[in-house]
């Protein structure tokens, strides 16, 4: 089993397909079992996956959009919000399928006939992948989640991440098997001939400001402790968002470094947080939310630094290294997804998180995406949608 990432900032999407094809093909000295794939906007992303058919052939491909670039173990892939960067498995004795549905009006029906797809690629229909990989049009994760888990149940990782353009504007792409979308879940299906460990964790810290929903209504939350939530939410960090409740206005930028937690379960009594991010304003002073909250749920105000934003994404990655040395094997590959919204925030210093991500993965190959939402699987078990997160999948041999 062999890994290889490669990338490209060539503008011509012919172009930046060969030359990433080349080096991937290059470096794994085989031909590819499966391609992941991601890249900015930027791109004409429908010939990027075109040109990649033409020279991969009938090879799964699983990806989409990417916010302002791509990591790799190589570094960033951005020259001015573009680039590219793709990850080749080679693996025999391994089984891998990719498939893809229109959200449409059922996302869980997409979900399970995106993952029968899947199946049905990879040769192994009706049998119990190892993990699923997402990436996800915004909007319905938690549904898609669900739709997986009435198909196989909740004991297999969901791991992936949310397509993201570089400016919210809705650009957003998903790619399976030379197919690009704008409203589809993408999943592979995953049968390692290596073991899969992961991490799933935030670079935040709960604060002292604790309160309970009492209205919410899928991602808008109204109402926190029978309080309009925005009000709530401004006093707890200190008139963070004051003008916005004034004049109205998008809040992302503001909130980034203080989401709301919620905790999911506990280890040895410490407990793990799902996080949400607020987005904007209702006319009612409630808060819009990157994910779903609901009636009854424990709020808890995070923060974060960028500091704190930069060194987690190390820690998550030294967590599965450490697990890895614990079984005494080896990482040969990596798949990561990084939160847009933190990476906006760090982007000065987006290098210094590629770097340090390289290093504790031991400078194995890996391909890191910057996703408007991260699925995965917690220490305790529970597959989730969050916001801010960071998503990381090692293979161990």
């Amino acid at each position: 089993m062999k890994f290889a990432s490669a990338r490209s900032v060539a503008r011509d999407p012919k172009v930046a397909a060969r030359e990433g094809y080349r080096l991937l093909s290059e470096r794994l000295e085989a031909s590819p079992d499966i391609i992941f794939l991601y890249a900015t906007e930027t791109y004409d992303t429908a010939a990027v996956n075109a040109h990649l058919v033409a020279l991969a052939g009938d090879v799964p491909i699983h990806g989409g959009t990417s916010c302002q670039g791509v990591m790799t173990d190589e570094g960033m892939a951005s020259e001015e919000g573009h680039g590219l960067a793709m990850m080749g498995i080679a693996d025999a004795e391994g089984a891998y399928g990719v498939g893809a549905w229109e959200i449409g009006d059922s996302p869980r029906e997409a979900a399970q006939r995106a993952l029968q797809e899947a199946l049905s690629q990879a040769g192994r229909p009706g049998q119990v992948p190892q993990m699923l990989w997402l990436m996800a049009a915004p909007g319905v994760e938690e549904e898609l989640i669900e739709g997986i888990q009435q198909l196989l149940g909740s004991r297999v990782p969901i791991l992936g991440g949310s397509s993201a353009d570089n400016t919210v504007a809705g650009h957003w792409k998903q790619f399976a098997n030379g197919e690009v979308f704008e409203n589809a879940v993408v999943i592979a299906a995953i049968f390692s001939s290596a073991d899969v460990d992961y991490s799933f964790h935030s670079g935040y810290e709960p604060t002292a400001r604790v309160g309970r929903v009492t209205r919410a209504q899928g991602r808008v939350l109204y109402e926190i402790d029978d309080q309009p939530a925005a009000q709530v939410y401004n006093a707890w960090t200190g008139g963070a968002i004051d003008d916005e409740l004034e004049q109205g206005g998008n809040i992302l930028g503001k909130t980034t470094l203080f989401p709301l937690g919620r905790v999911v379960g506990r280890i040895e009594g410490t407990p793990y947080y799902q996080l949400s991010h607020p987005d904007g304003l209702t006319p009612e002073g409630g808060l819009t939310l990157f994910s779903t909250v609901e009636e009854g749920e424990e709020l808890v105000l995070m923060r974060g630094t960028v500091d704190s934003l930069i060194s987690r994404a190390g820690r998550v990655g030294q967590a599965v290294r450490d697990i890895a040395s614990s079984e005494d094997k080896e990482i040969v590959g990596s798949l990561v997804i990084y939160c847009a919204g933190c990476m906006l925030t760090v982007q000065e210093r987006i290098d210094e998180v590629a770097r340090e991500m390289g290093e504790v993965l031991g400078g194995k190959p890996y391909i890191g995406a910057f996703t408007f939402g991260e699925q995965g699987c917690f220490i305790g078990g529970e597959n989730r949608h969050g916001n801010l997160m960071i998503s990381v999948v090692t293979f161990l041999r």
